[in-house]
């Protein structure tokens, strides 16, 4: 989002981008709240904020905060760090969250693959159901190799265009 004169943010803009971003989420499947504190976290300027700002942002309480927060923070979208010389802790996203991400989901695909050989194995490849498994492994097997691929691409484009940091 470009700043308007002064420096200044729209703070309707911003909320209607937080709400907008955080609905297709939602739609993707996400919970509503991680959805909206992770759409604020990351069009915040500095992409960190504290649970109270957070909290005073989306009008949620600490609670709601903390919630969406641990199951971001699980997911591998934002991480916790301490502001210097205080207890207050500050939640950021960082530039590479959806690399982390669907890492964090290979992960997850890597064991169905695991379960989906052992089915095969189980209920017999020439089996009706032992074929559609082992078509269904395929598939996973196939999209594993995309998913590594497309990785090895990304850290190059980001590179490129983004500079390592």
């Amino acid at each position: 989002m470009t700043e308007p004169m002064g420096g200044r943010r729209d703070a309707g803009a911003v909320s209607e981008f937080v709400e907008s971003f955080a609905a297709q989420l939602v739609e993707a499947g996400m919970q509503r709240m991680p959805a909206r504190v992770f759409a604020a976290l990351l069009s915040s300027d500095t992409g960190a904020l504290t649970s109270a700002e957070l909290g005073e942002q989306l009008q949620i309480s600490p609670a709601a905060v903390s919630g969406a927060v641990r199951y971001l923070a699980q997911q591998h979208m934002v991480s916790r760090e301490r502001e210097p010389g205080s207890r207050r802790e500050r939640y950021r996203v960082h530039s590479d969250q959806w690399y982390e991400a669907i890492t964090n989901r290979e992960a997850v695909l890597k064991r169905w693959q695991y379960a989906l050989r052992d089915g095969v194995d189980r209920l017999g490849a020439e089996t009706p159901a032992g074929r559609r498994i082992a078509e269904t492994l395929a598939f996973f097997d196939f999209i594993d190799g995309e998913i590594s691929q497309m990785m090895d691409r990304w850290r190059v484009h980001r590179e490129k265009h983004f500079g390592n940091g």
